[in-house]
């Protein structure tokens, strides 16, 4: 009786418990809730590789090691140090953090000397671009900045600007690319990333076979829709996530070759196996003997009939 008492006192007493023995790590949800932090801050740390996830092996996305969770804890000053690391501002809030004009700011941003960490489109479908607090505050902090901060913009400045520069939606493609490629080691995923930065048309180019490409859109990253496809909505994100500039294209269409190659090297596509010749052969031969039997067997039953005709007449 004691030791029945002994095993059931060591086994979980509820759902969660056992859920915790079985699977030590949480979805995405649950990690953001146990770390006291939104969903939008929570995506952000996985991006910038704060927090680190892992692949649910029953196939359900990403999620998080409760060792992780964790490690996340025992840093210091969580959780408000964790949240100022992911706190992201849009350009007012980002012009009086570094003490400049909403203007001169918005030309840091075109120049690239700034780069968004987020963006998304407000009701009138006008892009909104989010920087990170941190990196504005860095910015204005370093001597190597303080001409920039006040006075004229440099010459050469001023001409890019004039000749309409725009880095905002690159320098994005750059940091969202950098983020797939942590979270995979996969060569087809790593591939697919690479790839979800290029126009359909330019990737057939690159990847002539239909079997490597339909392997390759398996792994495809997901997306957040902007609008029903076709809409206005949709056309401004799609400019945003994909290459425009031709050094840009070139740069991605050659990263992609090379991805590509590695991937075939570590793992062929899947494609279907051709039936042989002889099998298609060997399928046809009876309908073939039975036709030939059924032409045959009239010619020996009219003699069978005649040799007994003749014989009774």
């Amino acid at each position: 009786m004691s030791g029945n008492t002994i095993t059931q006192s060591a086994l979980p007493t509820t759902a969660s418990a056992a859920a915790a023995v079985v699977r030590p790590s949480l979805a995405l949800s649950r990690a953001a809730r146990e770390l006291g932090l939104k969903r939008g801050e929570f995506d952000l740390a996985v991006r910038l590789g704060c927090i680190r996830t892992v692949h649910d092996e029953g196939g359900g996305g990403r999620r998080v090691a409760r060792t992780e969770i964790d490690r996340v804890r025992s840093d210091t000053g969580f959780p408000e140090a964790l949240r100022e690391r992911v706190k992201a501002v849009g350009t007012a809030e980002g012009a009086a953090l570094m003490g400049v004009s909403a203007a001169r700011f918005t030309r840091f941003a075109r120049l690239g000397l700034i780069a968004p960490v987020k963006w998304y489109l407000n009701r009138y479908r006008a892009v909104v671009w989010l920087y990170l607090a941190e990196e504005l505050r860095q910015f204005a902090a370093s001597e190597d900045n303080a001409p920039l901060l006040s006075g004229r913009t440099p010459e050469g400045l001023r001409g890019q600007l004039d000749a309409g520069v725009d880095l905002r939606a690159r320098n994005w493609r750059g940091r969202h690319v950098g983020f797939l490629l942590r979270q995979t080691e996969d060569p087809w995923a790593r591939a697919a990333a690479v790839a979800s930065l290029l126009d359909p048309a330019q990737v057939a180019e690159i990847i002539e076979d239909p079997y490597e490409r339909a392997h390759l859109n398996r792994f495809h990253p997901q997306q957040r829709a902007h609008g029903a496809p076709d809409s206005p909505a949709a056309h401004v994100a799609a400019r945003i996530t994909t290459a425009q500039d031709p050094d840009e294209i070139s740069w991605l269409r050659s990263d992609l070759a090379n991805a590509i190659e590695e991937a075939r090297q570590e793992r062929p596509a899947p494609r279907p196996t051709p039936r042989g010749a002889e099998t298609l052969h060997a399928r046809r031969e009876p309908p073939l003997i039975e036709e030939r039997q059924s032409v045959e067997q009239p010619e020996r039953s009219r003699g069978l009939f005649g040799w007994l005709r003749r014989r009774n007449p």
